[in-house]
C-alpha cells in the first residue's frame, strides 16, 4: 500500500502563489480561506546577499493525526494510505478539529458549513494524477509521490537529500510535508511557524456544542411525534362519534 507524502522545497518557491490559486480553484474555496497557504518566512541569507523565503502550508497528513481524535462524529478519519480525509456527509460542523490541528490547516466553510482542508487531491490521485498545487507550480518546487516507493522522487528527497518535517519537542505527530532548505530555510519556518499543542475537546464542550443541541432536537421529535399521534386519535374519535 503507498504511504503519500509531500516536499516542498524553499529554495525554489518565489511565493507567488501559483499554488493557491489553482487549489482554491479546484475546490471552489470560498474567498478568505485557503487549503494551501504561502507564507513570507525570510529574508534568510546576510547582507547583502539576503534573499525572500516563503513557507508552504497546508495539512500535513500525519501519521497520529489529533484531529481525528477532535472529531465527535467520524466525519475525519485516515485511510490505509495515510491520507487524512474529511466525510463531508458525517461533518456536523461543530469545528472542534480546527484548533485541534497544529498547522492551522482546517477552516470552516462558510457556505457548506462543513470543515474543508487539503485531502492531497484526492480525486485527482484515482485518475492518476498528481496534485493541482504540483502540477501548476511555475517554479518546480513542490513535489508528491509514495514514501514506500524507492524509486519515487519524494523518496529520494526525503531520504538522500534530508528533507525535513516541521516539527518541535511539543508537537511530534509524524507530518507527511516535508520541506527542503539547505540553507536555512527550514529551520526558519520551525522559528516562525512552529505548530501549536493540540487542542482537544473536553467531554463538556462536546456536550455543551454538539450533545445537547442533539438531545433537544430529538426530544423536540419525539414531543412532534407523540403531538401528532395526539390530534391523529382525536380526529378518529370526533369522526366515530359523529357516525
Amino acid at each position: 500500500m503507498a504511504r503519500y507524502a509531500m516536499v516542498a522545497d524553499l529554495m525554489r518557491c518565489v511565493g507567488c502563489e501559483a499554488c493557491t490559486a489553482a487549489c482554491s480553484a479546484e475546490w471552489d474555496v470560498p474567498p478568505g480561506h485557503a487549503r494551501t497557504r504561502v507564507l513570507p518566512s525570510g529574508p534568510v541569507g546576510e547582507f547583502p546577499k539576503l534573499r525572500a523565503a516563503f513557507y508552504v502550508a497546508q495539512c500535513n497528513h500525519c501519521d497520529r493525526p489529533p484531529c481525528v481524535e477532535a472529531c465527535p462524529s467520524g466525519a475525519t478519519f485516515q485511510g490505509p494510505d495515510g491520507i487524512v480525509k474529511i466525510d463531508p456527509n458525517l461533518c456536523i460542523g461543530c469545528g472542534y478539529c480546527v484548533p485541534a490541528c497544529p498547522y492551522e490547516a482546517r477552516y470552516l466553510n462558510p457556505v457548506t458549513q462543513k470543515v474543508d482542508k487539503c485531502d492531497f487531491c484526492a480525486p485527482r490521485l484515482e485518475r492518476w494524477q498528481a496534485p493541482a498545487c504540483v502540477t501548476t507550480c511555475p517554479a518546480h518546487a513542490k513535489f508528491f509521490g509514495d514514501l514506500e516507493d524507492p524509486n519515487s522522487e519524494v523518496y529520494r528527497l526525503v531520504y538522500a537529500r534530508g528533507a525535513q518535517r516541521v516539527e518541535t519537542d511539543q508537537v511530534k505527530i509524524g507530518p507527511n510535508v516535508y520541506y527542503l532548505g539547505a540553507r536555512g530555510e527550514a529551520d526558519l519556518v520551525r522559528e516562525k511557524f512552529p505548530p501549536h499543542p493540540p487542542r482537544i475537546p473536553s467531554a463538556g464542550q462536546w456536550w455543551e456544542r454538539v450533545f445537547k443541541p442533539m438531545a433537544f432536537l430529538m426530544a423536540g421529535a419525539t414531543f412532534l411525534g407523540q403531538a401528532i399521534a395526539f390530534f391523529t386519535q382525536l380526529s378518529k374519535g370526533e369522526s366515530q362519534f359523529d357516525e
